[in-house]
């Protein structure tokens, strides 16, 4: 069975008409005999959509129970076992209530369409994952639920559902989209006129794209060359000089002037690897191109306006922009030029248009030629070629009864010389030709056997033997240099290019960064040394392979930075040119040892900040948190001691409960720091054993007034592995965190679920709540949110029960509550679900 087809209707915004679009194929599809169902489509109340959901057959949900709540979403299974025609998936970039077969509804989607399954789906332009911060920060709200552009772009039909911003606010206002009490604050938030003006383009632009594919594939598929010209597309002709910058203005220019243009900025480089061009300029050109919003593009061509031209009509482009020649006017001798060629060949569907700039005429310039080494035993291989091979030729051509004349000698002994050439460079060509030539005079010229040469003719003949011999080596061994060359600039620039990719991405490897360097020159070893002053020993920073080199002067090659800091390599001695790509790693290195040196001190400095910081908290706790009970307890002792006052027995009571509360205060004052200071030298090792939830928390609502907490803990929830006294600590904290925040109109709700393999306990109040960006930041310690009154504690309850919730292996979160509030999310393993046993308990023990 084959591959079903996706069929998605994309809209700007909801309530545009997708899902009503949908239901309208459906009921079309149904009418032509089409085996079509329901596989989830959500009406939203919609009178209208709920209205053509009638006469269409819908497959049973799934109910799925999270968070005391129970949800439907799509079956699968079901749909696979009914197996239609056609399914109606609504939403595609819906997430999946947690314990669905599926995270995402997409994945729902793929399943159907491997099982041949035609789909039909909807999906808003504001999910598109690669649009989530664009649409941010148009409308500033943040999309969660997301879809990969991949699954869309892969749909096989895309239709765009298309509404104008006022007529969509019409229809808000009518009702047809949202309830009124929703209404008002919908259309002055989200559904601004701005806001669906900007996601309207979007998605106009995102489907023009798309379009754009299907039209490239369709003219690659049916070989169209032709230029069809349903889109403005201006290539700009780069030579690496500085016109560039004008011609790509110049273009942006012109893409300004009609709505949707586009710029494609192309360098031509030849196939052999050289080039004239600046690395730097076509670097800013590149980066030029980008800010305006076009694309640069890098292609190998030999035939430069035939690679252009090729590339213009690959990309459907409209107009071609070039630059006027830079040539002198003698050197118009050697062709037309590109611009001309361009502008001849192009046809009528390219517009081409040559610009003036201040660099006309005024020479293109000569690349910088470079030696290249040779190996040794080519250069052998070149001598013995261009000396003993004329002398062995000479020799079999005088031996020979039937002689192939003068002319054909000449060819013979040219051919050994560009061989030399090939094997040795230019001087075992050049000793070849003249070799060849003394032997073409002494041999083969009459008179034989003597240096003089009697007919002109033969004379002009070893003349121009010696000639194009010297110049067709010249020419052969510059070639092979530099492709020789050429190949080193190539690996030279990628060693280059890694480098600047580590700096941009942050990597901090010394270790990693020296083995690169040990690989690249093929070294045994090599050491990072470094030195305080001149006087000091060497000491290795760092060092990679078999017996690193302790001092500078006893490696093979060294490479300074600055007057301490030295690269040192042991294996071989390396060439003169190879220590700029060595000198790079060498700097690179110092600013990876100083940047591992950065992360540490501002680690140490963190801590000690953290450490100050924690002192001073302490400090403040202790004069004022501490004393305060202290205080109170001191007063009601010394009353108590007064010989001045006959106290009734009332009174001794109320002062005695005075002294008890006090104490009590600072016996959990005092255990809080107690706890904290455990759990920052981690000296906190929970004995996990498996135990009931309603085993645990009812102890741990002793220290709250009684009916300000609803206890909801199921007797079904299944046993969870925890470490019962440090659960009952972290219950005890965060209920009475959220008791003491309760406004009181209603009590404070601690209830528990189950969900996959952990167990989930919320405590859930009715306060002011904490922003988001302040969620985090109540878990450190000596914090109090707000305006809590002194004398409410140090601030390490919340500290300290996420401290013992993650050294029992689970999380404590703090989310929003619907409506107001706040709610803590203690989540704990299942017994039996990867939490710790017993087995695994280490030897000391503390709880």
């Amino acid at each position: 069975m084959g591959r079903g087809t996706l069929r998605i209707y994309l809209g700007a915004a909801p309530g545009v008409g997708k899902t009503y679009a949908m239901l309208s194929e459906a009921h079309r599809r149904v009418e032509r005999g089409t085996d079509c169902v329901v596989a989830f489509v959500e009406h939203h109340d919609r009178p209208r959509t709920e209205v053509l959901l009638h006469g269409l057959e819908q497959v049973r949900r799934s109910e799925i129970s999270y968070r005391s709540a129970v949800f439907t979403e799509m079956d699968v299974d079901a749909v696979l076992e009914r197996a239609p025609a056609v399914a109606l998936v609504d939403e595609l970039a819906h997430t999946n209530v947690p314990g669905s077969r599926n995270a995402k509804r997409w994945q729902d989607v793929e399943e159907l369409l491997k099982a041949g399954i035609d789909v039909i789906s909807t999906v808003n332009i504001q999910h598109l994952e690669s649009l989530g911060d664009v649409v941010e920060s148009i409308t500033g709200v943040r999309q969660r639920e997301t879809v990969p552009d991949e699954v869309v772009r892969r749909a096989d039909q895309i239709e765009l559902v298309d509404m104008s911003p006022q007529a969509l606010r019409r229809r808000m206002a009518h009702g047809n989209i949202y309830q009124p009490d929703k209404m008002d604050a919908a259309l002055s938030n989200y559904f601004r006129p701005g806001n669906l003006t900007a996601l309207r383009e979007l998605a106009l632009l995102w489907v023009a794209d798309r379009v754009d594919e299907y039209l490239q594939q369709y003219r690659g598929e049916h070989n169209i060359r032709t230029t069809w010209q349903a889109r403005e597309r201006i290539v700009v002709g780069l030579t690496g000089g500085p016109e560039g910058r004008t011609l790509i203005r110049r273009a942006s220019r012109m893409a300004a002037k009609g709505s949707g243009s586009e710029i494609l900025a192309v360098y031509i480089a030849r196939s052999d690897g050289l080039t004239s061009a600046s690395p730097k300029e076509l670097t800013v050109q590149r980066t030029l191109v980008e800010d305006l919003g076009g694309s640069f593009h890098h292609v190998i061509g030999d035939d430069i306006p035939a690679a252009l031209l090729e590339f213009a009509r690959g990309v459907n482009a409209t107009q071609i922009v070039l630059g006027s020649s830079r040539r002198k006017t003698w050197q118009y001798v050697y062709g037309p030029g590109v611009g001309a060629t361009v502008a001849r060949e192009s046809g009528p569907d390219l517009d081409v248009h040559i610009v003036t700039h201040e660099e006309v005429a005024k020479g293109r310039g000569l690349p910088i030629a470079r030696g290249a080494r040779l190996g040794r035993a080519r250069i052998i291989w070149g001598w013995l070629v261009g000396v003993v091979g004329p002398l062995l030729l000479a020799v079999v051509l005088r031996s020979m009864e039937d002689a192939p004349g003068l002319a054909n000698d000449v060819l013979l002994f040219l051919f050994l010389t560009v061989a030399a050439a090939l094997l040795g460079g230019l001087r075992p060509a050049l000793a070849s030709a003249a070799v060849g030539c003394m032997l073409l005079n002494y041999w083969f010229t009459p008179p034989t056997h003597t240096w003089t040469v009697q007919d002109p003719e033969n004379l002009v003949a070893i003349v121009i033997f010696f000639a194009v011999a010297v110049g067709v080596s010249s020419v052969v061994d510059l070639a092979a240099r530099r492709t020789h060359q050429a190949a080193r600039l190539r690996a030279e620039s990628e060693i280059l290019s890694f480098l600047a990719g580590s700096v941009l991405r942050g990597e901090t490897a010394l270790d990693a960064l020296l083995e690169r360097v040990r690989e690249t020159f093929a070294m045994e070893s090599v050491a990072l040394l470094e030195r305080s002053s001149d006087v000091e020993p060497w000491t290795r920073a760092g060092a990679v392979g078999p017996a690193p080199v302790s001092r500078p002067d006893d490696a093979d090659v060294d490479m300074p930075v600055g007057d301490n800091l030295a690269l040192a390599l042991s294996g071989r001695v390396l060439p003169a040119e190879d220590r700029r790509v060595l000198g790079a790693f060498a700097a690179q290195a110092a600013v990876v040892l100083d940047r591992q040196r950065l992360v540490g001190e501002a680690e140490q400095a963190r801590r000690l900040a953290e450490g100050n910081r924690i002192r001073t908290a302490l400090l403040a706790a202790v004069s004022h948190d501490l004393r305060t009970p202290l205080a109170a307890i001191k007063a009601a002792v010394s009353s108590l001691r007064s010989d001045d006052v006959a106290w009734s027995e009332e009174d001794e009571a109320e002062l005695l409960e005075g002294i008890e509360d006090g104490a009590d205060r600072l016996d959990h004052l005092v255990g809080n720091l107690l706890d904290m200071s455990r759990l920052q030298t981690g000296t906190v090792t929970p004995l996990i054993r498996e135990i009931d939830l309603d085993e645990v928390v009812p102890m741990a609502l002793g220290g709250v007034p009684e009916g300000s907490v609803d206890l909801d803990i199921p007797e079904t929830l299944p046993m969870v592995a925890v470490d019962p006294g440090l659960l009952e600590r972290v219950v005890a904290n965060i209920v009475e965190n959220a008791v003491k925040y309760n406004p009181g109109r209603e009590p404070v709700a601690v209830a528990a679920s189950a969900l996959g393999g952990r167990v989930e306990l919320r405590v859930v109040d009715r306060g002011r709540g904490v922003p988001d960006e302040a969620k985090d930041r109540i878990f450190e310690p000596f914090q109090r949110y707000g305006d809590a009154p002194r004398g409410s504690g140090v601030g390490l309850g919340l500290a300290v029960s996420r401290g013992f919730a993650e050294a029992m292996g689970g999380t404590l979160d703090a989310e929003d509550t619907p409506g107001g509030g706040l709610t803590m999310v203690l989540t704990l393993a299942a017994a039996g679900a990867g939490g710790r046993t017993g087995a695994e308990l280490p030897a000391r023990v503390t709880s």
